[in-house]
């Protein structure tokens, strides 16, 4: 068992939709993840389309045991909510509710996200929640429905049922500052270096433009930032697991991996919830292929001990 991952400043994403793409098992690469990794903070997801497939029939059994491993192991969560959510289609609509009329529709979310808060707000391994995910980002997934009145329901929804816990918020994708309603407690940060837009293109990445954005929403906000999604996979012309390992190797390298710690590490937003466990493990244990994990193990153990010594 690997030496637990400080949750204050290193998680990961799991997303089941994910495993199930890598054709893995999402129980054992939950397992992997906690005890071969050492990870002990988790952003999870509450995918509309998978835990009411009928109108009001709930099924919960997928993420109760999710949450259920990660609290055995004294890990901490937060829990995504509403309609937009991480991977593909980024929007996870179920048929029944995109084919009501908008009034409905609606509804139908906040009654939804409703449930999923009054099922799991007494559950201490939560920590916080994350409130739809880049909510504002008109050019990336399907069924795409922006409407930030909507979006402000689900925030004086949330703060009603469960007003202890604190509300992250990604705006839009990399950038953005949130000056108009609703304002989330914690702003999260995306952060990608190469991308794939009919070809591979950097992200034009600065640190000191970061810096300056974290700085004025504590300025204007006076809110936290923090890394919810730090690009460790690869992003190119087809999904991961059509793609071999050479066309992977353009976006995303052990290199690449260690460079992108290194660099989101100086921001000093904490924690960094890293993207791409799914990945890690579907290298390892369908590839064999170990050098992608190790890159990402020796990064972590880098990043943390110059934390530890006061090195930035």
């Amino acid at each position: 068992m690997a030496s637990p991952i400080d949750p204050k400043l290193f998680g990961v994403s799991f997303s089941i939709k994910q495993c199930r793409n890598f054709g893995i098992d999402p129980q054992k690469t939950l397992d992997w993840l906690i005890k071969d990794a050492g990870f002990r903070r988790f952003r999870l997801m509450s995918y509309w389309d998978e835990h009411e497939k009928e109108q009001g029939r709930y099924k919960f059994g997928e993420l109760d045991w999710q949450i259920k491993k990660i609290a055995r192991a004294g890990g901490v969560i937060s829990l995504c909510l509403g309609v937009r959510q991480p991977r593909w289609p980024e929007n996870h609509w179920p048929d029944w509710a995109w084919e009501l009329p908008k009034e409905q529709r609606d509804q139908a979310l906040l009654d939804f996200i409703q449930t999923v808060v009054m099922r799991y707000k007494d559950e201490p391994a939560i920590v916080s929640y994350q409130l739809e995910n880049e909510v504002l980002l008109k050019t990336f997934g399907e069924r795409i429905d922006i409407d930030r009145q909507r979006l402000a329901k689900e925030f004086r929804l949330v703060k009603k049922l469960d007003p202890k816990r604190k509300i992250a918020m990604s705006v839009s994708d990399q950038w953005g500052i949130p000056w108009r309603r609703p304002i989330p407690d914690v702003v999260g940060f995306s952060y990608y270096q190469t991308i794939y837009r009919h070809g591979y293109k950097s992200a034009h990445h600065y640190l000191w433009l970061h810096r300056l954005r974290k700085w004025l929403i504590w300025l204007l906000r006076h809110r936290r930032v923090f890394v919810h999604e730090l690009q460790l996979e690869p992003w190119g012309p087809t999904a991961i697991w059509k793609m071999p390992p050479k066309e992977q190797d353009k976006s995303m390298t052990p290199e690449q991996i260690k460079k992108n710690i290194r660099l989101t590490r100086k921001l000093r937003a904490w924690p960094i919830d890293l993207w791409g466990g799914e990945w890690w493990y579907w290298r390892l244990h369908k590839q064999h292929d170990p050098t992608i994990w190790q890159a990402v193990d020796q990064a972590l153990d880098s990043a943390q001990a110059k934390h530890e010594s006061g090195d930035v």
